[in-house]
């Protein structure tokens, strides 16, 4: 896809850019002892700035699935047959490298051996949930009218909170969703992907981005297809759009905080509240973003997050494996020898205090990919997973 195309839907490539650097930042703290609440997920029920930033990108990618396969359909005679082909072959390369960054670095330097986060990958993750509600998401869209679309969305949320509240979890009982390994979503997991492939977190009792509780993460993706049709509606004026999206997503934010009564927002387990509150708030954003550029124009303030916005999956892997490199990588300090990540933070320290100092290293982290992307961005290099 050139620069040129992606300038038609700029206000999505800003807003992607938006949750991409969003991403980086709180994915990349100087120190995760010292943190800013608003950069930190919530301890459990709940949710802080943080936690909408992967529902954000799901409900982005819905939206990128509707112009994506809609010109898929109408470029190729054989029309849905590529574009099932283009949806599966992607799925793939997207789950495939987020096994990649779980397995990185491969090698134990220390021990000389395969490094433990092979031995015991973690299967599901970041990469792999956007590949599994990418690839669902997308059938979806592919064979059945808008209408089932969100018929089965509703029966996704209301089953998934039938399922965590009345199903019994050995041990625990049905219904303990305060309990981090007692509810019923870590329970699938310990049971379908052992715990030697779960998170590395916790004991490796529970995964964020499980099986289960994938369910729901799809109903997110589903409402990002909703604000794609709507920004498709070519009868609509920009005004009309940007309406629409508003007034919708201000609605599933209040369902959704009206839901958190009865089954919590929650992200590590994605309540369906939580998908509901979440899935609102990305469609306001969205209509903010299609307000102030398409509408009104004012695209100067957006040009960091375009380009942010362009290459965002792979941003978002190779920073994260420049992070894990760099963490490997040992240098002398008077403190001892310590990672390239934590001298950079150690400097911070010096004139700052320990929770701005750990900001600034984000910082530095968001804008040094900046720079990367936009030598990219002005070669017209755009690399499409």
């Amino acid at each position: 896809m050139s620069i040129a195309a992606s300038q038609r839907l700029m206000s999505l490539d800003v807003f992607r850019g938006i949750t991409i650097a969003g991403m980086i930042l709180v994915n990349n703290p100087g120190s995760w002892s010292h943190m800013y609440a608003p950069l930190s997920h919530a301890d459990w029920h709940g949710w802080t700035p943080t936690d909408l930033v992967f529902p954000f990108f799901l409900f982005i990618v819905g939206v990128a699935i509707v112009f994506a396969l809609s010109a898929t359909l109408e470029q190729s005679k054989e029309g849905k047959r590529v574009a099932v082909r283009k949806v599966l072959i992607r799925s793939a390369k997207i789950f495939g490298l987020g096994l990649f960054m779980a397995a990185y670095p491969f090698w134990d330097f220390e021990t000389m051996t395969i490094s433990q986060q092979v031995t015991h990958i973690r299967i599901m993750g970041v990469l792999q949930r956007i590949a599994l509600c990418y690839l669902i998401a997308s059938l979806l869209f592919l064979y059945l009218q808008p209408v089932i679309i969100y018929r089965i969305a509703i029966v996704l949320l209301l089953g998934y909170w039938g399922l965590m509240m009345w199903v019994e979890v050995p041990g625990y009982g049905a219904g303990n969703i305060d309990s981090e390994f007692g509810n019923l979503a870590a329970y699938v997991d310990r049971l379908i992907l052992t715990e030697d492939h779960l998170w590395a977190g916790a004991d490796r009792q529970r995964d964020p981005e499980g099986l289960l509780s994938t369910l729901p993460a799809v109903v997110t993706t589903i409402i990002g297809i909703r604000a794609g049709l709507t920004m498709k509606n070519k009868e609509w004026t920009i005004q009309q759009k940007t309406v629409q999206l508003f007034a919708e997503g201000c609605l599933l934010v209040i369902i959704g905080y009206v839901w958190d009564w009865f089954f919590p927002i929650n992200k590590p387990i994605w309540t369906s509240s939580y998908a509901v509150f979440t899935g609102g708030q990305a469609m306001c954003g969205l209509a903010l973003c299609c307000y102030f550029i398409d509408q009104r124009g004012y695209r100067r303030w957006a040009f960091p997050f375009q380009v942010y916005g362009v290459n965002a999956i792979i941003v978002f892997v190779m920073s994260g494996i420049l992070a894990e490199t760099f963490g490997l990588i040992k240098v002398d300090n008077e403190t001892g020898k310590v990672s390239v990540n934590t001298l950079l933070y150690l400097f911070y320290s010096k004139f700052l205090s320990p929770n701005n100092a750990s900001l600034a290293y984000a910082l530095t982290w968001v804008s040094g990919w900046y720079l990367v992307l936009l030598w990219m961005f002005r070669r017209n290099i755009i690399i499409k997973v």
